[in-house]
């Protein structure tokens, strides 16, 4: 808000002077700003979101190369025993330090072997498991793994993967859970 005084005086007389007298800013000015603000906010949010999805798209399916990787070097390391039970058995405990035997591979990060920490909570917005079959006399030992998303805003699409180490996904935007050994081979493999 600005004011005229008229200055009277002999040097002065007659001259006007602008004088500024506003402290701080008018309600109209921070609504304007609050208001912008919102906008670019409202452009920001939803490509973060797409980012995050994809990122955690990423690390679902390194997780489930790893899960691969770790079961190949169990079923290696112990023939006897076959494929691990599950991935607790190719990692170990969080927060221990892992010592290798039959029950605590350490193939895998505690993170991932405990599906998250805390244990059961997922990783990166995906729940991982890992199944073995049991051998019969017509076919060999194998296993499938899954990495299935939280929710629709944590990841985009289902994975898995078998003995023969491809790893599979379901089209975009199917993440239901695949379900089991014949299912994930009937997948189409991940596009590179």
């Amino acid at each position: 808000m600005t004011s005229m005084n008229l200055k009277v005086g002999p040097k002065s007389e007659g001259i006007k002077e602008m004088r500024k007298q506003q402290k701080g800013f008018s309600l109209i000015e921070l609504l304007i700003v609050v208001a912008i603000i919102l906008i670019i906010a409202a452009i920001a949010i939803p490509n973060l979101m797409r980012a995050k999805i994809a990122a955690n798209d990423s690390s679902a399916a390194g997780s489930e190369r790893s899960i691969v990787t770790a079961e190949v070097g169990y079923f290696a390391a112990y023939p006897t025993i076959g494929y691990a039970a599950n991935l607790a058995t190719l990692g170990g405990a969080l927060g221990v330090a892992c010592v290798p035997s039959t029950t605590t591979a350490c193939f895998l990060d505690s993170t991932l072997a405990n599906n998250g920490n805390p244990a059961g909570n997922g990783k990166s917005g995906y729940n991982f498991a890992a199944t073995p079959i049991a051998p019969t006399a017509t076919t060999p030992a194998e296993f499938w793994t899954t990495g299935t998303p939280l929710g629709t805003t944590s990841g985009s699409k289902a994975y898995c993967a078998t003995d023969d180490g491809v790893i599979r996904t379901q089209a975009a935007g199917v993440i239901t859970l695949v379900a089991g050994y014949a299912p994930c081979q009937a997948l189409g493999a991940l596009a590179n």
